[in-house]
């Protein structure tokens, strides 16, 4: 089967087609950074009419690129949520339009499902079961997978995520948008970190996490410092060290507490040199596998949407013509693929 991939849930609009067969046929991604840029963060009305005027001519170009014909294709794969209500209508309402006329199943797909299965497009994909971290702007989630729509979540954080975590720790610092990779980029520049920064929740029993008090941890020591550049790289790399260090210990403890040694990690933070170096460290150390998307599958893409999609419309899924997107859309409350 041949599937659509159609994301649009918050300041990237990705298109692909996914076959159930040959694998990744084409797909193409459109960034908002510059629109947003300006504005220090996502300004949700013109994300909305981005996706508007980049998602048809985008759908055409990757049809085009695949050389597949529009009667080859078997079913169409959007994202529903969660996201920006305004951004995921545009992909729903797109994504059903087509459907219709093209008389093909819909499917209505959880954007952080797609996350979770970026990694099963690459040539070594892991098996069933395993534990997913998975790290973005918007979501920190620690969750157990048995098989495809067979989540339970295990810990999420209590506050703000990872990745929003770095935006905002990264504009006290004065550093552009997007601020996670800007970040990540000071820290580099930081020859032997003088600072250590807490692990918040590290030193209780359970899978939560929280960082909205490293973010005043860091507030405290950039004011207690002289602010220059090599006071600003040194606390980035601390507040980096600490968050990369936080997720660390609580996938080792996730891991232990299912009794798995397959680690999955997914989202706009797997991209993060550092946690992959950690994570690859923790893996030989402790005989475990670990797993990540390629850096172009870490952001939000169309690729993982057509895939989370085909496994779903293979097993007889389908959503009816109504158009129903959520912006908020528990991972676990999902039902099984099959």
């Amino acid at each position: 089967m041949i599937v659509l991939g159609i994301e649009t849930s918050c300041d990237e609009t990705g298109v692909a087609l996914y076959d159930s067969v040959r694998g990744l046929l084409a797909h193409r991604l459109y960034s908002q950074v510059r629109t947003h840029a300006e504005f220090g963060g996502v300004v949700p009305e013109l994300a909305s009419r981005d996706h508007i005027r980049k998602l048809v001519p985008l759908v055409r170009t990757v049809i085009h690129d695949s050389g597949v014909d529009c009667s080859e294709i078997g079913g169409i794969a959007y994202t529903a949520g969660p996201g920006l209500i305004g951004a995921l209508m545009v992909g729903a309402a797109v994504a059903r339009s087509l459907a219709w006329a093209w008389g093909l199943p819909a499917v209505a797909v959880h954007h952080m499902e797609g996350h979770l299965l970026a990694p099963m497009l690459e040539p070594d994909p892991p098996q069933f079961p395993f534990v997913a971290l998975l790290v973005s702007g918007g979501h920190t989630l620690l969750v157990e997978v048995a098989g495809v729509g067979r989540y339970r979540t295990l810990g999420e954080s209590v506050d703000d995520a990872a990745g929003e975590a770095f935006d905002k720790t990264a504009k006290m610092l004065g550093l552009g948008y997007p601020g996670g990779p800007a970040l990540a980029r000071l820290a580099d520049q930081a020859c032997e970190p003088e600072r250590r920064f807490p692990r918040p929740m590290t030193d209780r029993p359970g899978l939560d996490f929280s960082f909205s008090g490293l973010k005043t941890h860091t507030l405290t020591a950039l004011a207690q410092s002289d602010r220059g550049d090599r006071a600003r790289a040194d606390i980035a790399a601390a507040f980096q060290d600490a968050v990369v260090d936080t997720l660390l210990i609580k996938c080792r403890r996730a891991l232990r507490q299912c009794g798995l040694a397959r680690l999955v990690v997914a989202g706009g933070v797997s991209a993060n040199r550092l946690m992959r170096e950690r994570l690859g460290g923790m893996a030989e150390q402790d005989k475990i596998s670990v797993y990540f998307p390629r850096l172009e599958f870490c952001t939000d893409n169309g690729a993982m949407i057509a895939y989370a999609g085909c496994q779903r419309l293979l097993h007889g899924g389908s959503d009816g013509l109504q158009i129903d997107v959520r912006p908020r859309w528990p991972l676990d409350s999902l039902a099984p693929a099959a």
